[in-house]
């Protein structure tokens, strides 16, 4: 099996076919496997690299709690992109992964042609903090308590994920089986290490507001906690894009894959034809009179 090493750490990787790389990042409810359908499109035209974090098998599950963060997470994007050799890469991620696509737009814009942030906004909200640092906790204790496999039967019905159950329910059956091979330990250490303290969203706004990577922001329009923080990142980062994908929940990329694809190309597509551009508008520009005589000056 191939492995990247961080620190001692072994990262489980998969590199398929050839051409500019994309790095795919799994979520806290998936792994590498999660991006299957992304991988038997994108293939085709890309070098798609995708690995497991650091507490899922068959990548290490370190045991000292000290080794899970959210640096430490978007540190782990570097070291995989450097064990396969790449130098520069489309990021894609899917809530704790797009947490760490974001961070790693922050941190290693020089290695980021584009990133794609879909499904973040668990806990971004300042006012959401408390109850989502409790539910962590929570979550955290349960997977200790019951194990994978049971979780999974509970967190596989969570109310983000039931659209994709309407939808897709074999797809979402086989989420389900894969949701309880994870380990009981390192689900619990991610979201005590990594979920629980990432920084709120508001907290990086100096940074975003002068992050000239692009970037994508994606959400499904009945994952509630993530419409907001979308909204936030919008208006904050200078090239970004915002995607909401009709009647989708939390699972966008295996809910909605041939959308997902197809949209997620399309940007790749205008970035690297230089066609993403920054937006033309003033925050607080008058909708009626920016374009009128000497206003389109003085609010532009």
């Amino acid at each position: 099996m191939p492995y990247a090493h961080a620190d001692g750490v072994n990262l489980y990787y998969e590199d398929t076919g050839s051409g500019f790389p994309i790095v795919f990042v799994h979520e806290f409810a998936g792994d590498y496997r999660s991006w299957e359908p992304q991988i038997r499109f994108f293939a085709r035209r890309y070098r798609c690299i995708t690995f497991n974090a650091r507490g899922y098998p068959p990548s290490d599950v370190p045991l000292d709690p000290g080794a899970y963060s959210q640096d430490q997470a978007t540190d782990d994007v570097a070291t995989v992109m450097q064990a396969v050799g790449i130098t520069k890469a489309h990021i894609v991620g899917l809530s704790m992964g797009g947490f760490a696509a974001l961070h790693f737009g922050l941190r290693y814009a020089e290695m980021a042609e584009s990133i794609t942030v879909a499904g973040a906004g668990y806990g971004a909200r300042a006012d959401q903090r408390e109850q989502f640092e409790s539910d962590s906790d929570a979550l955290a204790d349960e997977y200790e308590r019951i194990g994978s496999e049971a979780m999974a039967e509970q967190y596989a019905n969570g109310v983000y994920r039931l659209q994709f159950k309407a939808k897709d329910p074999r797809g979402w059956q086989q989420f389900k089986e894969m949701l309880a091979e994870h380990s009981a330990t390192g689900s619990a250490l991610t979201m005590r290490g990594v979920q629980k303290m990432r920084p709120s969203l508001w907290d990086l706004e100096d940074g975003l507001a002068a992050m000239a990577v692009p970037t994508l922001i994606v959400n499904g329009d009945e994952d509630d906690w993530c419409l907001d923080p979308g909204v936030f990142l919008k208006r904050t980062i200078p090239r970004a894009g915002l995607w909401v994908v009709p009647k989708t929940g939390h699972t966008i990329n295996l809910e909605e894959p041939d959308l997902f694809n197809t949209g997620v190309a399309e940007f790749f597509a205008m970035v690297e034809a230089g066609r993403w551009a920054e937006k033309r508008f003033a925050p607080g520009a008058s909708a009626l009179l920016s374009g009128l005589g000497d206003n389109t000056e003085s609010e532009a």
